[in-house]
Protein backbone atom coordinates (compact mmCIF):
# COMPACT_ATOMS: atom_id res chain seq x y z
CA UNK A 1 0.00 0.00 0.00
CA UNK A 2 1.16 3.35 -0.61
CA UNK A 3 2.39 5.13 2.60
CA UNK A 4 0.95 9.14 1.65
CA UNK A 5 -1.92 10.80 0.72
CA UNK A 6 -0.54 12.55 -1.94
CA UNK A 7 1.61 11.20 -5.28
CA UNK A 8 3.44 14.38 -5.97
CA UNK A 9 6.96 12.61 -6.83
CA UNK A 10 9.14 9.63 -7.09
CA UNK A 11 12.36 11.26 -5.89
CA UNK A 12 10.72 9.36 -2.46
CA UNK A 13 8.78 6.72 -3.32
CA UNK A 14 10.31 3.36 -2.21
CA UNK A 15 10.71 0.30 -5.02
CA UNK A 16 7.82 -1.77 -2.80
CA UNK A 17 5.41 1.39 -3.72
CA UNK A 18 6.38 1.79 -7.25
CA UNK A 19 6.48 -1.81 -7.55
CA UNK A 20 2.74 -1.74 -6.23
CA UNK A 21 2.05 1.23 -8.54
CA UNK A 22 3.25 -0.74 -11.79
CA UNK A 23 1.20 -4.37 -10.64
CA UNK A 24 -1.79 -2.35 -10.35
CA UNK A 25 -1.22 -0.49 -13.68
CA UNK A 26 -0.58 -4.02 -15.14
CA UNK A 27 -3.90 -5.10 -14.05
CA UNK A 28 -5.52 -2.29 -15.10
CA UNK A 29 -4.51 -2.60 -18.73
CA UNK A 30 -6.08 -5.67 -19.11
CA UNK A 31 -9.18 -4.42 -17.54
CA UNK A 32 -8.79 -1.16 -20.66
CA UNK A 33 -8.27 -4.29 -23.50
CA UNK A 34 -10.96 -6.11 -22.04
CA UNK A 35 -13.09 -2.93 -22.94
CA UNK A 36 -14.09 -2.19 -19.19
CA UNK A 37 -14.47 1.12 -18.82
CA UNK A 38 -16.99 0.66 -15.99
CA UNK A 39 -15.42 0.28 -12.94
CA UNK A 40 -16.27 1.23 -9.52
CA UNK A 41 -13.28 1.65 -7.14
CA UNK A 42 -14.00 5.41 -6.97
CA UNK A 43 -18.02 5.55 -7.35
CA UNK A 44 -19.08 8.00 -5.22
CA UNK A 45 -15.09 10.19 -5.76
CA UNK A 46 -14.68 13.43 -7.09
CA UNK A 47 -11.95 14.01 -8.82
CA UNK A 48 -11.22 17.89 -9.85
CA UNK A 49 -8.77 18.70 -12.49
CA UNK A 50 -6.78 21.92 -12.01
CA UNK A 51 -4.25 22.43 -14.57
CA UNK A 52 -2.43 26.22 -14.33
CA UNK A 53 -0.90 25.01 -17.91
CA UNK A 54 -1.95 23.70 -21.15
CA UNK A 55 -1.75 20.07 -21.40
CA UNK A 56 -3.39 17.02 -23.95
CA UNK A 57 -2.08 13.62 -23.21
CA UNK A 58 -1.75 14.55 -19.88
CA UNK A 59 -5.52 16.48 -18.88
CA UNK A 60 -7.64 13.58 -21.21
CA UNK A 61 -5.69 11.11 -20.18
CA UNK A 62 -5.92 11.26 -16.10
CA UNK A 63 -9.71 12.40 -16.81
CA UNK A 64 -10.17 9.00 -18.34
CA UNK A 65 -8.28 6.98 -15.75
CA UNK A 66 -10.96 8.64 -13.24
CA UNK A 67 -13.97 8.42 -15.00
CA UNK A 68 -13.24 4.65 -16.38
CA UNK A 69 -13.01 3.97 -12.19
CA UNK A 70 -16.32 5.48 -12.01
CA UNK A 71 -15.84 9.14 -10.06
CA UNK A 72 -17.25 12.22 -10.88
CA UNK A 73 -14.67 14.41 -12.94
CA UNK A 74 -14.46 17.86 -12.73
CA UNK A 75 -12.18 20.05 -15.30
CA UNK A 76 -11.00 23.54 -13.78
CA UNK A 77 -8.85 25.64 -15.96
CA UNK A 78 -7.02 28.55 -14.28
CA UNK A 79 -7.71 30.93 -16.75
CA UNK A 80 -11.25 31.22 -16.26
CA UNK A 81 -11.16 30.27 -12.59
CA UNK A 82 -10.99 32.62 -9.54
CA UNK A 83 -7.10 32.07 -9.56
CA UNK A 84 -7.63 34.85 -12.69
CA UNK A 85 -8.66 36.90 -10.01
CA UNK A 86 -5.89 36.75 -7.71
CA UNK A 87 -6.56 33.59 -5.55
CA UNK A 88 -3.87 31.56 -3.96
CA UNK A 89 -2.60 28.34 -4.73
CA UNK A 90 -4.02 27.75 -0.91
CA UNK A 91 -7.15 29.63 -1.12
CA UNK A 92 -8.25 27.66 -3.93
CA UNK A 93 -7.18 24.61 -2.04
CA UNK A 94 -8.96 25.49 0.48
CA UNK A 95 -12.38 25.90 -1.35
CA UNK A 96 -12.48 22.91 -3.35
CA UNK A 97 -11.66 21.13 0.15
CA UNK A 98 -14.76 22.57 1.09
CA UNK A 99 -16.35 21.35 -1.77
CA UNK A 100 -15.56 17.89 -0.81
CA UNK A 101 -13.54 16.90 -3.15
CA UNK A 102 -11.74 13.47 -3.06
CA UNK A 103 -8.42 13.68 -5.40
CA UNK A 104 -7.00 17.26 -6.69
CA UNK A 105 -5.15 16.36 -9.98
CA UNK A 106 -2.81 19.40 -10.51
CA UNK A 107 -0.33 20.89 -13.26
CA UNK A 108 1.43 23.77 -12.22
CA UNK A 109 3.97 26.31 -14.08
CA UNK A 110 6.34 26.40 -9.91
CA UNK A 111 8.00 23.77 -9.38
CA UNK A 112 6.85 22.46 -5.72
CA UNK A 113 3.14 23.99 -6.11
CA UNK A 114 1.94 20.19 -5.85
CA UNK A 115 3.84 19.50 -2.10
CA UNK A 116 2.26 23.01 -0.75
CA UNK A 117 -1.10 22.32 -1.87
CA UNK A 118 -1.24 18.68 -0.28
CA UNK A 119 -0.27 20.09 3.05
CA UNK A 120 -3.10 22.54 2.75
CA UNK A 121 -5.88 20.20 1.97
CA UNK A 122 -7.71 16.79 2.91
CA UNK A 123 -7.98 15.66 -0.71
CA UNK A 124 -5.12 13.37 -1.88
CA UNK A 125 -3.17 15.60 -4.88
CA UNK A 126 -1.49 14.10 -7.65
CA UNK A 127 0.95 15.78 -9.35
CA UNK A 128 0.48 16.38 -13.22
CA UNK A 129 3.79 18.08 -13.61
CA UNK A 130 5.15 21.03 -11.42
CA UNK A 131 7.52 23.27 -13.40
CA UNK A 132 10.72 21.59 -14.33
CA UNK A 133 10.62 19.65 -11.00
CA UNK A 134 8.52 16.28 -11.38
CA UNK A 135 5.95 14.49 -13.55
CA UNK A 136 5.53 11.47 -11.38
CA UNK A 137 2.84 9.42 -13.86
CA UNK A 138 4.77 10.28 -16.98
CA UNK A 139 7.93 8.31 -14.94
CA UNK A 140 5.53 5.24 -13.80
CA UNK A 141 4.66 5.20 -17.52
CA UNK A 142 7.54 4.83 -18.81
CA UNK A 143 8.56 2.48 -16.43
CA UNK A 144 5.71 0.40 -17.50
CA UNK A 145 6.36 0.43 -21.00
CA UNK A 146 9.80 -0.84 -20.81
CA UNK A 147 9.34 -3.45 -18.05
CA UNK A 148 6.13 -4.43 -20.62
CA UNK A 149 9.04 -5.04 -23.11
CA UNK A 150 11.80 -5.97 -21.11
CA UNK A 151 10.00 -7.88 -18.17
CA UNK A 152 12.14 -6.24 -15.82
CA UNK A 153 13.74 -2.56 -15.09
CA UNK A 154 16.92 -4.03 -12.92
CA UNK A 155 19.93 -4.00 -15.23
CA UNK A 156 18.63 -1.92 -17.88
CA UNK A 157 20.63 1.09 -20.03
CA UNK A 158 18.23 4.21 -20.45
CA UNK A 159 19.60 6.80 -22.34
CA UNK A 160 17.78 10.10 -22.01
CA UNK A 161 18.69 12.49 -24.20
CA UNK A 162 17.56 16.16 -24.93
CA UNK A 163 16.73 19.00 -22.71
CA UNK A 164 16.93 17.64 -19.68
CA UNK A 165 17.60 20.88 -17.82
CA UNK A 166 13.91 21.80 -18.26
CA UNK A 167 12.74 18.59 -18.13
CA UNK A 168 10.22 16.98 -15.18
CA UNK A 169 10.24 13.75 -17.11
CA UNK A 170 13.68 13.38 -17.16
CA UNK A 171 14.25 13.93 -13.32
CA UNK A 172 10.91 11.82 -12.55
CA UNK A 173 12.70 8.66 -14.95
CA UNK A 174 15.60 9.41 -13.10
CA UNK A 175 14.74 8.67 -9.65
CA UNK A 176 11.95 5.85 -9.91
CA UNK A 177 14.23 3.94 -12.58
CA UNK A 178 17.32 4.24 -10.25
CA UNK A 179 15.46 2.76 -7.20
CA UNK A 180 14.22 -0.06 -9.54
CA UNK A 181 17.32 -1.04 -10.57
CA UNK A 182 18.18 0.75 -13.97
CA UNK A 183 21.03 3.00 -15.12
CA UNK A 184 20.17 6.13 -16.65
CA UNK A 185 22.92 8.10 -18.95
CA UNK A 186 22.02 11.19 -19.88
CA UNK A 187 23.35 13.76 -22.75
CA UNK A 188 22.62 17.27 -24.16
CA UNK A 189 24.22 20.58 -24.76
CA UNK A 190 25.70 21.72 -21.31
CA UNK A 191 23.48 24.38 -21.27
CA UNK A 192 21.02 22.08 -20.86
CA UNK A 193 22.18 19.91 -18.32
CA UNK A 194 20.94 20.60 -14.60
CA UNK A 195 23.12 21.35 -12.25
CA UNK A 196 24.25 18.47 -9.82
CA UNK A 197 22.07 16.06 -11.63
CA UNK A 198 25.01 13.48 -11.63
CA UNK A 199 25.17 13.29 -7.76
CA UNK A 200 21.22 12.02 -7.79
CA UNK A 201 22.60 9.19 -9.93
CA UNK A 202 22.78 10.21 -13.59
CA UNK A 203 25.58 8.76 -15.27
CA UNK A 204 26.05 11.82 -17.98
CA UNK A 205 28.00 11.15 -21.24
CA UNK A 206 30.13 13.24 -23.21
CA UNK A 207 28.81 11.93 -26.63
CA UNK A 208 25.25 11.07 -28.46
CA UNK A 209 27.58 7.35 -29.13
CA UNK A 210 28.48 6.85 -25.54
CA UNK A 211 24.55 7.57 -24.06
CA UNK A 212 23.30 5.20 -27.31
CA UNK A 213 25.94 2.51 -27.31
CA UNK A 214 24.52 -0.68 -26.40
CA UNK A 215 21.47 0.89 -24.82
CA UNK A 216 18.28 -0.85 -24.27
CA UNK A 217 16.18 2.36 -23.95
CA UNK A 218 16.76 5.36 -26.38
CA UNK A 219 14.08 8.61 -24.91
CA UNK A 220 14.51 11.77 -26.67
CA UNK A 221 12.98 14.74 -24.52
CA UNK A 222 11.16 17.88 -26.54
CA UNK A 223 13.03 20.95 -26.73
CA UNK A 224 11.15 23.24 -24.38
CA UNK A 225 11.17 26.43 -26.01
CA UNK A 226 8.56 27.80 -23.40
CA UNK A 227 10.82 27.44 -20.62
CA UNK A 228 14.24 28.88 -21.49
CA UNK A 229 16.25 31.58 -22.69
CA UNK A 230 17.32 32.27 -25.82
CA UNK A 231 21.25 31.01 -26.37
CA UNK A 232 21.08 27.49 -25.04
CA UNK A 233 22.02 25.95 -28.72
CA UNK A 234 22.60 27.83 -31.96
CA UNK A 235 19.80 26.50 -33.83
CA UNK A 236 17.28 23.68 -34.12
CA UNK A 237 19.01 22.48 -37.14
CA UNK A 238 22.25 22.02 -35.09
CA UNK A 239 20.63 20.61 -32.29
CA UNK A 240 18.93 17.85 -34.63
CA UNK A 241 22.13 16.94 -36.31
CA UNK A 242 24.08 17.06 -32.48
CA UNK A 243 21.86 15.55 -30.00
CA UNK A 244 18.68 14.12 -32.07
CA UNK A 245 18.29 10.45 -32.95
CA UNK A 246 18.35 9.38 -36.29
CA UNK A 247 17.91 5.75 -37.43
CA UNK A 248 22.04 5.32 -37.46
CA UNK A 249 22.32 6.33 -33.88
CA UNK A 250 19.94 3.83 -33.18
CA UNK A 251 22.12 0.66 -34.48
CA UNK A 252 24.55 1.47 -31.72
CA UNK A 253 21.72 0.64 -29.24
CA UNK A 254 21.26 -3.24 -28.42
CA UNK A 255 19.00 -5.09 -30.97
CA UNK A 256 15.53 -5.19 -29.21
CA UNK A 257 16.15 -1.54 -28.18
CA UNK A 258 13.17 0.61 -28.06
CA UNK A 259 12.33 4.13 -28.70
CA UNK A 260 10.89 6.07 -26.29
CA UNK A 261 9.32 9.69 -26.13
CA UNK A 262 7.13 11.64 -23.82
CA UNK A 263 5.50 13.82 -26.37
CA UNK A 264 4.48 15.89 -27.82
CA UNK A 265 7.80 14.64 -30.89
CA UNK A 266 8.86 17.46 -32.80
CA UNK A 267 10.07 15.87 -36.01
CA UNK A 268 13.25 16.08 -37.44
CA UNK A 269 14.60 17.48 -34.04
CA UNK A 270 14.51 15.27 -30.99
CA UNK A 271 13.50 12.16 -33.42
CA UNK A 272 13.56 11.68 -36.95
CA UNK A 273 10.51 10.75 -38.69
CA UNK A 274 12.09 7.38 -39.40
CA UNK A 275 12.84 6.87 -36.03
CA UNK A 276 9.33 7.98 -34.75
CA UNK A 277 7.24 5.56 -36.83
CA UNK A 278 10.30 2.77 -36.52
CA UNK A 279 8.76 -0.55 -35.38
CA UNK A 280 11.01 -0.20 -32.51
CA UNK A 281 9.19 2.40 -31.05
CA UNK A 282 7.31 2.83 -28.10
CA UNK A 283 5.58 6.23 -28.13
CA UNK A 284 2.15 5.39 -28.79
CA UNK A 285 1.79 2.59 -26.53
CA UNK A 286 3.41 5.03 -23.69
CA UNK A 287 0.14 7.17 -24.35
CA UNK A 288 -2.14 3.81 -23.38
CA UNK A 289 -0.09 2.89 -20.76
CA UNK A 290 -0.57 6.56 -19.36
CA UNK A 291 -4.59 5.54 -18.64
CA UNK A 292 -3.67 2.57 -17.06
CA UNK A 293 -0.81 3.76 -14.60
CA UNK A 294 -3.65 6.99 -13.72
CA UNK A 295 -5.77 4.47 -13.08
CA UNK A 296 -3.52 2.73 -10.49
CA UNK A 297 -2.47 5.88 -8.70
CA UNK A 298 -5.90 6.64 -7.92
CA UNK A 299 -6.95 3.40 -7.13
CA UNK A 300 -4.15 2.85 -4.76
CA UNK A 301 -4.56 6.50 -3.32
CA UNK A 302 -7.97 5.61 -2.66
CA UNK A 303 -6.94 2.14 -0.78
CA UNK A 304 -4.64 4.28 1.27
CA UNK A 305 -7.36 6.29 2.22
CA UNK A 306 -9.81 4.35 3.13
CA UNK A 307 -7.05 1.83 5.17
CA UNK A 308 -6.23 5.44 7.16
CA UNK A 309 -9.46 6.92 7.74
CA UNK A 310 -8.59 9.75 5.73
CA UNK A 311 -11.67 11.87 4.59
CA UNK A 312 -12.27 15.45 3.23
CA UNK A 313 -15.32 15.70 5.86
Amino acid sequence: MLQKKDLVGLIDVTKAELTELLDVAAEMKVHLKAGEKNLSYLKGKTATILFYENSTRTRTSFELAAKYLGATVINIAAGSSSVAKGETLVDTGKTLDAQLNDFLIMRHPMGGAPYLLGKTVKASVLNAGDGMNEHPTQGLLDMLTMRETFGTLQGLKVAILGDIKHSRVAKSNLFGLKTMGADVYMYAPETLIPKGIDKLGAKLCKSKEEAIDNADVVMGLRIQLERQQAGNFPSLDEYAHFYGVTAKDLKRAKPNAIVMHPGPVNRGVELTGKVIDHDQSRIEEQVFSGIAVRMAALKLLNDYRNAKGVTNV
